[in-house]
């Protein structure tokens, strides 16, 4: 696993043993990073359900500006803040040990309104997202033209607006979908 583009491309990143946890694959990395485009360069991003840091370090390799992680596995945690002590980013970068249902329910821990918000749940997870976008108030936690990207299984279908995010496009890369929703300044009242 390998970052692929700006300014640690080529980087070598830890991945994990087995199969407790499931990486985004290089094919479905690239074109996230594809689909966000110049929307990166000094936005704030947020990756819920972080893993090894594979993507947070990737938008910070590309310009973010401050990415937060969202992480509650010990596994996936110890590997994703080698990852960054190995890539020198731990000043652009906060990581919260906690689940995302934790982190939805205390605004405090939130380092928003966030620009960019990328979700890869273990996908018997993916289910719970379209209630904590519901049910939370996220006025504090989007911006006012935010992209929510969830990678998720093909066999799931999601709704088409996640509390004020309504959903534009899906992408498919074999079994896994990238389903994109956007926040409006209007949606967000």
């Amino acid at each position: 696993m390998r970052v692929i583009a700006g300014t640690h491309r080529g980087r070598r990143l830890r991945r994990p043993q087995g199969m407790d946890l499931r990486p985004t694959s290089d094919r479905v990395r690239e074109a996230l990073f594809s689909i966000l485009g110049n929307r990166l360069p000094h936005c704030k991003f947020l990756d819920l359900y972080a893993g090894t840091g594979a993507i947070a370090i990737e938008a910070l390799s590309r310009g973010a500006s401050h990415v937060t992680c969202v992480e509650s596995g010990p596994t996936a945690l110890t590997l994703l803040r080698q990852n960054m002590l190995d890539c020198g980013m731990t000043h652009r970068l906060t990581v919260h040990a906690k689940t995302v249902k934790q982190f939805f329910s205390k605004p405090d821990y939130w380092c928003g309104p966030y620009d960019i918000i990328f979700a890869d749940p273990p996908y018997a997870l993916t289910e719970e997202l379209p209630s904590l976008f519901t049910q939370t108030p996220i006025t504090d936690l989007v911006s006012d033209d935010s992209w929510l990207i969830i990678e998720h299984a093909e066999k799931t279908v999601l709704p088409n607006t996640l509390g004020s995010g309504v959903q534009l496009r899906c992408y498919r890369y074999g079994d896994t979908v990238l389903s994109l929703y956007a926040f409006s300044d209007g949606a967000r009242s």
